[in-house]
């Protein structure tokens, strides 16, 4: 029997607000596509479930008995529906300097939609989505796997990261440029500055390697180099031997919140969406006043 849980919903519909009109109204769904598929489920069963006149729709004796043993099953299979989402989580990778706002959106999200939003740090190239460690992630850069759909929320500024003891710690501002003079810190598997981003005639040399922001930090620290991070990050990362100056003229950095085109967690097109809007509104850190120009961006395949 062609029956599905829509043709039941829409026959309770009409049959509680007594007609075709106010059910669609309700349900916001045109009336002919109501009609058709309550027709649709008279033909199913075949039974007539309806009267109808001019002037009124009235339950059958068939279809008043349908509406009085559907109710509670009805009811049932929400109840459970509802039940099965209880406990789910959504894990969200980062590799370091999470947005500040993002913690006050996922605990929203968890009371909306029953889903807990789980923050876990992943040290991979895809703050672990590439290992499949995550449902979504945080990334930056310009563009990201064509495996990969993703919403961008914003721009961050870069700043200097410079060793405390050095004299260039005691300057105010550092254009981008300079730091081509002095060696550079890389972090290989999630930083975002490497020697290929100024010109080819006045490249930084390499200073020292890592594999995580904590590393790139010491690596600093102990005077092996210079390096750039997002602004936002430097609000949530300190080191007392590290000095962060604002830099002119440097490149921004792009944050996406990427998830699988296929296969992804249901709700992580949801969670992006979600947080793409509040960041179109500015209630995500935004340090970059170009950014608000530019606008958050829509989920997209990425490429």
């Amino acid at each position: 029997m062609d029956v599905d849980l829509r043709h039941l919903r829409y026959f309770l519909a009409v049959a509680e607000d007594g007609g075709f009109s106010a059910a669609g109204r309700r349900l916001h769904v045109a009336q002919p596509t109501l009609t058709r598929c309550v027709r649709s489920l008279e033909d199913a069963l075949g039974v007539r479930l309806f009267d109808r006149t001019t002037r009124r729709t009235q339950l059958t004796a068939k279809g008043r008995r349908l509406h009085d043993e559907l109710v509670p099953v009805l009811r049932k299979l929400e109840a459970t529906l509802d039940g099965i989402r209880v406990g789910e989580q959504l894990r969200l990778g980062f590799s370091w300097g999470l947005p500040d706002g993002l913690s006050l959106m996922a605990a929203s999200f968890a009371e909306e939609a029953g889903v807990r939003v789980e923050f876990v740090r992943c040290d991979t190239p895809l703050a672990g989505l590439d290992t499949g460690a995550v449902d979504l992630a945080l990334l930056r850069g310009e563009s990201l796997p064509r495996h990969l759909r993703s919403v961008f929320l914003y721009e961050e500024r870069r700043v200097a990261a410079v060793p405390g003891h050095w004299a260039l710690a005691e300057r105010d501002e550092l254009a981008w440029e300079e730091l081509a003079d002095w060696p550079l810190i890389v972090n290989t598997v999630s930083g975002v500055t490497f020697p290929h981003m100024w010109a080819a005639e006045r490249r930084p040399v390499l200073g020292a390697e890592c594999s995580n922001y904590d590393e790139w930090l010491e690596k600093v620290a102990a005077g092996l180099g210079v390096g750039t991070a997002p602004e936002d990050s430097t609000r949530r990362y300190h080191h007392p031997a590290v000095r962060f100056i604002p830099l002119r003229d440097a490149p921004t950095v792009r944050l996406h919140l990427a998830y699988p085109a296929h296969g992804s967690h249901p709700q992580a097109p949801r969670f992006a969406e979600t947080v793409w809007a509040d960041a179109s509104t500015g209630r995500l850190s935004r340090t970059d006043p170009r950014a608000a120009a530019h606008g958050a961006g829509r989920a997209t395949a990425s490429g």
